[in-house]
This record gives structure tokens, sequence and C-alpha cells, in this order.
């Protein structure tokens, strides 16, 4: 363990040793086990009695934690070939021997993490997860095919913030019923005729609603993944989180979060307004609604940072990085990847094909019905 991180100095990070062979033990996928990947030795991992916790709010204020602007990246003395490594992750591998370095979350400058969501999914099955993607990809070019062995392929944990609330909301807006009124015209031949028309009577309503929102999640790293890709990769099994132990860590990549707490709420309180905006279309009824105003007041407000896992792929092709998203648990891909001109010009170049034998098959058909229409003739 560390003592108190310094900006700019350099820290020992955690060791994991390999209690067979002496080399080194990394968290092993879809276990609650440390494994070598020399002599093949386990080590379970335990929590003790320690269980995943809810923060309140009003902790933010009383927290040990630096700005994230004022973060330098953290200097890792490897306790295996003593090489210094300099990493803004908090989890990372030495760039000289690839032994994993850990950091003491309590040495880390930031909150600690509560929970994590270990990595179910390993190699292997990023490799079969990124197969299946591929061939689903019709107009991707040939040679994406080789992505699924890309070099780059990194498991990393993303941290995330989530919150817990209950709301209370009133809102104002109105209530549509539609309602229809017979209609004369004058149709394209000089006819006269009649048609049922739609129309709307609006009712001014109010009302309350209320809701429990538990786990809202929001990304705390918005600089090495764009939120958006990260929540394509949706939904986690949030309830299979481990307490956060610094185990899970070792031989991946873990990024410190770089959007604070606060900001954090902001974006959930969106994310909930959309849900509640819901709630309140339903309460409305009728055919039609409209919000015109809504009012939510956040009670019982608790965050806590928990860990998930992605596997992140970036390859080169046509000049151009692309990157690929793997959900860690689930195996959901999201990504990146360039379009084959050809094979699209191809499919509307059949397309057309399609399209002109159907209209020609109409056209025979249609000549050869008017062809062969019967002729009567009359006797006296």
């Amino acid at each position: 363990m560390t003592g108190p991180f310094t900006p700019g100095g350099t820290v020992s990070p955690n060791a994991f040793p390999c209690g067979g062979c002496g080399a080194r033990v990394e968290f092993a996928p879809g276990t609650a086990a440390m494994r070598c990947p020399y002599c093949g030795y386990e080590q379970q991992i335990s929590h003790g009695d320690r269980q995943i916790q809810e923060h309140a709010l009003a902790e933010l204020g009383s927290l040990p934690r630096k700005p994230v602007a004022q973060l330098a990246a953290y200097v890792y003395v490897c306790q295996r070939c003593a090489a210094q490594t300099q990493s803004n992750d908090t989890a990372t591998l030495c760039q000289f021997c690839g032994s994993p370095l850990v950091l003491d979350p309590q040495a880390s400058g930031q909150i600690m993490p509560e929970a994590v969501l270990p990595f179910m999914v390993d190699r292997n099955g990023v490799r079969e997860s990124l197969r299946k993607w591929i061939n689903s990809r019709w107009f991707a070019p040939n040679a994406l095919k080789k992505v699924s062995e890309a070099e780059s392929t990194k498991g990393t944990y993303v941290p995330h913030w989530t919150y817990d609330s209950q709301t209370y909301s009133s809102y104002s807006g109105a209530r549509g019923e539609h309602y229809y009124v017979t209609e004369t015209f004058t149709n394209s031949e000089g006819r006269t005729e009649t048609r049922q028309v739609q129309k709307t009577r609006w009712y001014p309503v109010s009302g309350q609603v209320s809701r429990f929102f538990d786990d809202v999640l929001v990304p705390g790293n918005t600089t090495n993944v764009p939120p958006a890709k990260v929540d394509a990769l949706a939904p986690w099994p949030l309830p299979e989180a481990a307490p956060f132990a610094p185990q899970y860590m070792a031989g991946f990549t873990s990024l410190r979060y770089d959007v604070e707490p606060e900001t954090g709420l902001d974006e959930a309180k969106r994310r909930m307004s959309s849900v509640i905006h819901d709630d309140c279309r339903r309460d409305i009824g009728g055919d039609e609604q409209r919000v015109d105003g809504v009012n939510t007041n956040y009670t019982a407000l608790t965050f806590k940072l928990m860990l998930l896992p992605i596997w992140i792929a970036c390859y080169l092709y046509g000049g151009k990085t692309w990157q690929i998203l793997v959900n860690g648990r689930t195996g959901e891909v999201h990504g990146e990847r360039p379009y084959s001109r050809l094979k699209i010009f191809l499919f509307a170049l059949a397309c057309l094909a399609v399209l002109v034998v159907v209209l020609y098959l109409w056209l025979h058909g249609h000549s050869t019905t008017t062809s062969t229409h019967p002729t009567t003739t009359h006797h006296r």
C-alpha cells in the first residue's frame, strides 16, 4: 500500500506475485480469481464482509479529493523490474516487463470506486463477438475481417457515476381527445362525396407523478471513450457488480474519471427528466398529450463510483483509425467501420435489376390480359 499521492510524484503500485512460480497473477475474466499466465496458479479474490454502499450527496463536500484539472500523471515504479511508467490511468501495465500496475485507490487523489463489474468476456470471447459483428456488416470491406485479430485490443475499466433518487414531479399540460366530423368535397371527376375528418379537442390538465430511480448511469470519462458509444453498449447487468477490489484491475487498464460527480449529477437529472416526461404523458391520458411544464423535487440523492468493463479495439484502414467497443460482460459490440463502395454499387445494381424484371413482368402480364379479353358477338 502507498502513502498519500503527490501530483507529479512516484507511486508504488500494488504487487500481485504468483504463489506458484513467483511471476505475476492477473484477473481471470469469468471467474472470481487471479491466475498466473505462466504456471496456471490461481488465487481467489476475497471481499471479506464488505458490501457495496450508496453515498449521500452531502458527503461530497467532506471527501479528500483533488479537482480533475489539478491531477498530474501518475509515475508508477514497477516492483518487479523497478522501471518507471507514466500514465493517467489508475491501472496499467509496465511498459518494460508487462507486470500489472494497479494504483492504491487511496493514493489516486480522487474518489474511491465503490463497485466494479468484473470482466466476463476474455480475449477469445472478444474475437468471437467481433467475428459475429463483422459478418453481420454487409457493406463492410472484406479486409475488415482482420479486426478480429487487432493487436490493439485492450481490456479497460471505464468509470461511471451511478445516482439514486426519489423524485416527485408536478406538471401542467393538455390532454387531446379525438372526434370526427363529416366533410363534403368534390372529387376529381366532379362528383360530390363525403369523408370523416379527425379533429382534436384540448383540455388543460395538471397533476403529480413520482418515481424512484436506481443506478442512473453517467459515464465518468469523456476523453478516452465517447459517452454515446459507451451508452450504446447498454444494458449492463449492474446487480452482478462486486465490491471494488484492486485485484480485478490486475492485467487490465483502468481509466480515472474526468467528470466530477457534481457535473455527472446534472447529466443524471437530464436522463431522469426524459423518463419523468413519459410518466407525465401516461398520467395525462387521452389520445394526445402535451406537457408544458414540469417541476421536479429530487430527494434522498445518493451516488457511487462504479467501474464497467469494456474491450477497446482500434485498427487502421484507409489511412484512418477506427474504434470498436465490446461490452466486457455481455459481448455486445458497437463500433465504427468503413463502407465498401463496390458492395454498395453492386447491391444498388442488383436492386435495379430486380425492379426492371418486376416491371417487365407486370407490363407483360397487363398486355397479355388486354389482348386476350374475350369479344362477345350478339346475333338476332
